[in-house]
């Protein structure tokens, strides 16, 4: 409310409808902290959405890994079983987090779209940056966060060994290593990719 009213003072009538961070490498949710300042947000000037980008999946996965979110009214009967309906792929330092409030919101359905005036930054960008961003090493830029998430599949797999896991639970970290050795695999052959057409007279 208080963003809308200095908005309105400076001569700016668009509502503010919403805010956005990163979760830099683990995944696109709403921590304890995010939950709070969205339940405030929704309660003064709703309506009004939670967005998180994860720029590091992005570059690792070649697309955009964004949610969008919002959180049950405090009165609004939650389902005591179940959590989120879509699986997430979260760090082990992150889990309880994660679980302690994933009840609490619900992910939206995420589209993109594109205006002329977008259409004009981008290609200003892309022609000053082109070169960069084609003969960039994904490899090398990738090879920090592939081994960030082989080291966490590795303390999953060890706490698994050390307590007793449901089906479901190890489920979920196959599904975690399959991703991540997806990721991985991308990042070679875009790098393979690159030096053939960058370095093709060597």
């Amino acid at each position: 409310a208080v963003v809308s009213t200095q908005s309105t003072g400076v001569g700016r009538e668009e509502n503010v409808v919403g805010w956005y961070h990163s979760h830099p490498g683990y995944g696109c949710w709403l921590s304890g902290i995010d939950v709070t300042t969205q339940m405030n947000n929704q309660q003064y000037q709703d309506p009004f959405i939670a967005i998180v980008v994860d720029p590091i999946r992005t570059l690792s996965s070649g697309k955009v890994d964004l949610g969008a979110f919002r959180t049950y009214p405090e009165t609004f009967n939650k389902i005591s079983e179940g959590g989120p309906s879509r699986y997430q792929s979260i760090p082990l330092h992150k889990i309880e987090d994660f679980g302690v409030h994933c009840k609490q919101y619900y992910s939206l359905d995420v589209s993109y779209f594109r205006s002329s005036y977008d259409d004009k930054l981008l290609n200003s960008l892309w022609k000053q940056y082109r070169i960069n961003a084609l003969s960039s090493s994904v490899d090398s830029s990738n090879q920090n966060y592939i081994s960030n998430q082989v080291k966490d599949l590795s303390c999953k797999l060890s706490k698994v060994q050390q307590i007793p896991t449901s089906r479901e639970d190890c489920a979920k970290i196959a599904t975690d290593g399959t991703k991540t050795a997806i990721e991985a695999l991308s990042g070679v052959m875009t790098s393979m990719l690159k030096k053939k057409v960058f370095k093709c007279d060597q």
